[in-house]
């Protein structure tokens, strides 16, 4: 799914609006009745207050005419026009004259907070004060209307966005921004709804069609895009009945010091439950016996210290190099790698020291082929970057870096974001089960297992990333966010493939109404 920028909207509404021949009103009509078609399949009929704010922009003339609409459906609706300006849009205006044509109820106005609305606990807001349009400080009493809505504990439904909160940069502020419970937005999620410092000012979002130009929404390329079942089945590559395990390459993962092997057992594991042929574990010997009995899928060569990573020297081809998960920052170790680097011509996914290894050595980083995958938690991401001011400036830094060094780089969280140059690609599956030791180092293995397979390395960490996240969306339900650990991602991957071609279930409903019909 395609994430727009605001201005891709605007551009759209009025290319809609002239190639359709339909005026600005209409679009909002449009969009309006879209609103209250939602309200009212929910509540059907149903008397609760529901307090619609209006602004005096746009926005607010979507939320004229949803309450419109209400108010000709019987429901119990107060309207209210928020006037922190004097100047009004020219849609805005022209619904204010509509529903001053449908009911003698007509909106209050609000000046100042002396005039606010009781609001009980169990009524619903309406938030329609602010749209994507934000271009001015919020006004102190708007504030304090903001946080009336919170001291209510009322429902919060935002259109568009949760009013207060910008579409391209973080708030500095968080009382100058509804705390929506639920936004509809329009056409398009917003990426503000993804990244940590914006996503907590709505606790869910859901997308409605507002009739834009199909033709415009096809062809336009955006900054990000969402990436969800839809966007990986086209990836997945079917095998072929008399493929061998020569097909699906041989993934070599460089990791391990004294203690933490576990993690190089994890990743070995990813590689091979992704469906990679083969996989050769690259560990001190201390993680000799710990691999070979408890993975004996594995083949494994030891480097000639017990405890750390000297060296790396190996006869075997391997189609692709994972590095870094559990190999810790010895400085023979770190000499190891430079070594390693200056000679290295086949693919890689580092992760974990191996990026700590290239923060403290930046000069490395003009070794790295062409397409090579970073998979840096935050901290990691900050000691690769420097420092940002907010997440904006984070993906910006990080467009930055993929650019200059021709990388990938998958900024791990709750919404996992792949960067490759000017693109974003945001994963839409995974939950909290996965904060949890290891789950990391699975999708490194993950990933490089992909890369085994043949795929390219934008499409294998999209791929892996959000099988990745699946797995754990389909064994959560079982197994609690508290009592998740990796190896369970592991377990879940057969799972996460087959739920790629399993068909959505039909509605009881329909099936009740065919019964009928035989």
């Amino acid at each position: 799914m395609k994430i727009f920028s605001k201005e891709q909207i605007y551009e759209g509404d009025a290319l809609t609006a002239k190639k359709h021949g339909i005026s600005s009103t209409d679009l909002m009509e449009r969009a309006g009745t879209q609103i209250f078609n939602w309200l009212h399949m929910r509540m059907q009929g149903a008397q609760v207050p529901i307090h619609v704010f209006c602004g005096i922009g746009n926005n607010g003339g979507n939320g004229m005419v949803v309450a419109r609409h209400l108010t000709t459906h019987g429901y119990n609706v107060k309207t209210y026009i928020v006037n922190y300006s004097k100047t009004r849009s020219k849609n805005f205006l022209n619904n204010y004259e509509r529903i001053k044509s449908t009911t003698k109820d007509w909106p209050v106005l609000l000046n100042d907070a002396s005039e606010f609305p009781a609001i009980g606990e169990k009524d619903i807001i309406v938030d329609a004060i602010l749209g994507i349009g934000l271009n001015r400080p919020i006004e102190d009493w708007v504030k304090q209307l903001f946080n009336h809505f919170r001291a209510t504990k009322a429902f919060v439904l935002s259109i568009d966005i949760p009013s207060g909160l910008a579409t391209d940069s973080a708030p500095t502020d968080p009382e100058c921004v509804v705390n929506a419970s639920y936004t509809l937005s329009f056409q398009t999620p917003k990426l503000v709804f993804f990244l940590p410092e914006t996503a907590k000012y709505t606790v869910q979002w859901e997308v409605l069609d507002v009739g834009i130009d199909p033709e415009y929404l096809y062809t336009t390329q955006t900054e990000a895009d969402l990436i969800g079942k839809n966007e990986v089945l086209p990836i997945y590559k079917p095998r072929n009945k008399f493929s061998h395990k020569g097909d699906f390459g041989h993934a070599l993962v460089i990791g391990g010091s004294y203690g933490k092997i576990g993690a190089v057992t994890l990743a070995s594991q990813g590689v091979l439950a992704i469906g990679a042929g083969k996989v050769t574990a690259y560990t001190p010997k201390c993680g000799y016996i710990p691999l070979q009995v408890g993975f004996p899928e594995a083949m494994v060569i030891t480097d000639t210290n017990e405890e750390k990573i000297t060296a790396i020297n190996f006869e075997i081809e391997p189609t692709v190099i994972a590095f870094g998960v559990g190999v810790g920052t010895d400085p023979k170790t770190s000499t190891a790698f430079e070594n390693f680097l200056k000679t290295n011509k086949t693919p890689l996914v580092i992760d974990a020291d191996g990026i700590n290894l290239l923060s403290k050595n930046k000069a490395l980083l003009k070794y790295l082929p062409e397409n090579t995958v970073l998979t840096p938690h935050p901290k990691e991401l900050e000691r690769l970057i420097g420092k940002w001011k907010d997440d904006f400036d984070k993906l910006k830094k990080t467009k930055v870096f993929t650019k200059k060094h021709k990388c990938i780089v998958v900024i791990k969280g709750a919404n996992t974001i792949t960067v490759y140059q000017d693109k974003l690609y945001i994963n839409a599956t995974g939950n909290p089960g996965l904060a949890t030791a290891g789950t990391g180092d699975v999708l490194t293995g993950i990933i490089t297992g992909l890369i085994a397979q043949n795929y390219d390395a934008l499409a294998a960490t999209l791929f892996g990333v959000y099988l990745h996240g699946k797995s754990a969306d389909l064994l959560i339900e079982d197994l609690g966010y508290q009592s998740f650990i990796a190896s369970h991602v592991i377990e879940g991957l057969p799972l996460a493939y087959l739920d790629l071609f399993k068909q959505p279930e039909q509605p009881q409903v329909e099936e009740e109404e065919s019964e009928k019909q035989k």
